[in-house]
C-alpha cells in the first residue's frame, strides 16, 4: 500500500517589529555610547575603571576571586561571543531561517551582523583606546579596547537573533522572554570581558550599549531593504526546501474501457435496447 505524501506545515509570521519603537530604544543606545565616549576622553571614569577591575581581584598577585570552577565557568561563557563561537551561532540562525522561508528575516539578520563588524572596527580605530593593564589577563586578547567587541557584535548578534525568531509568534510572553533572554546572555558575555583584566568596564558598557542600539536600528531601517531583497528571484533561490533534482514526470494513466450500458449487457447486442 502506497504511503501518502509527508505534508509539512511552515510556521508563519506572528509579529512584525515597531520600527518607531525600535528607532527610539537605539536613540537612547545611541545616546548612552556618545556619552561614554565623552567620559572617557575626558577622563570621569578613570576611578571608576579602576574599581571595576579590581574588585574581582584579590591578594598581592592581583589574583581572581572564587574556585578555579568560576574562572572556568566564566571563560565558557566569554567564548560564547568570541569570533568562533559568535559567527557559528549567526551562520546557524541564518540557515535556520532559511528553512523556515524567513527570507526576510534572513537576510536582514545578515545585513545586521556584517554591518555590525564594520562599525565596531570604525569606532575601534578612531578612539584607539589602549587595554588595561592594572590586573594580570586571564585570557588572550589582543587590538584596540575602546569599545569592547565581544560586547559590541554579541549584543548584535543575540539580539538581532531574538528579534528574527521572535516573529514566529504572536504571543508577547513568548517574544519577550526570547528577547530577553538574548539580553541577559549579551550582558553576561559583556561583563566576563571586565572579569578576565581584558576591558575596563567602560568599554564593555559602551560595547554593549553600541551593539543593541545596532541590532534595533537595522531592524528599523533596514526592514524595507530586506524585504525588497527577499522578494527578487536570486533570493527565492535561497530557499533549501526546494529540491535541486528535475523535476519527475508521472507515468500516464491507463484508462479502462468504458463498461457497456446494463441494457446492452442484458441483451448480448452492444449499443443496442432489448
Amino acid at each position: 500500500m502506497a504511503k501518502s505524501p509527508e505534508i509539512v506545515t511552515m510556521p508563519a509570521r506572528g509579529w512584525s517589529i515597531d520600527r518607531r519603537k525600535a528607532l527610539i530604544v537605539a536613540a537612547l543606545c545611541w545616546l548612552g555610547f556618545a556619552a561614554m565616549v565623552w567620559l572617557v576622553e575626558t577622563g570621569h571614569v578613570d576611578s571608576i575603571d579602576r574599581f571595576g577591575l579590581l574588585f574581582w581581584r584579590e591578594g598581592d598577585g592581583l589574583g581572581p576571586r572564587g574556585p578555579t570552577l568560576l574562572l572556568e565557568s566564566v571563560r565558557d561563557v566569554t567564548s560564547l561571543g568570541g569570533i568562533l563561537l559568535r559567527n557559528l551561532f549567526a551562520l546557524g540562525a541564518v540557515t535556520a531561517l532559511l528553512f523556515l522561508r524567513l527570507r526576510r528575516e534572513a537576510i536582514l539578520f545578515a545585513l545586521t551582523v556584517v554591518g555590525a563588524w564594520l562599525v565596531e572596527s570604525a569606532i575601534k580605530g578612531l578612539v584607539g583606546r589602549a587595554r588595561p593593564e592594572i590586573v594580570p589577563h586571564l585570557t588572550e586578547a589582543g587590538g584596540a579596547s575602546f569599545p569592547s567587541g565581544h560586547s559590541f557584535n554579541s549584543a548584535v548578534v543575540y539580539i538581532a537573533m531574538a528579534l528574527a525568531f521572535a516573529t514566529l509568534s504572536a504571543r508577547q510572553s513568548v517574544r519577550f522572554t526570547v528577547i530577553g533572554a538574548a539580553l541577559v546572555v549579551s550582558l553576561l558575555i559583556a561583563w566576563t570581558r571586565v572579569w578576565l583584566g581584558v576591558h575596563f568596564p567602560s568599554d564593555v558598557i559602551a560595547g554593549w550599549l553600541g551593539g543593541a542600539g545596532w541590532a534595533f536600528l537595522s531592524a528599523a531601517l533596514l526592514f524595507r531593504p530586506a524585504q525588497k531583497a527577499a522578494q527578487s528571484e536570486q533570493a527565492k533561490k535561497l530557499d533549501p526546501t526546494k529540491a535541486n533534482s528535475p523535476q519527475r514526470r508521472s507515468a500516464p494513466s491507463r484508462r479502462c474501457p468504458a463498461a457497456p450500458p446494463p441494457a446492452a449487457r442484458r441483451s448480448g447486442r452492444p449499443g443496442t435496447a432489448p
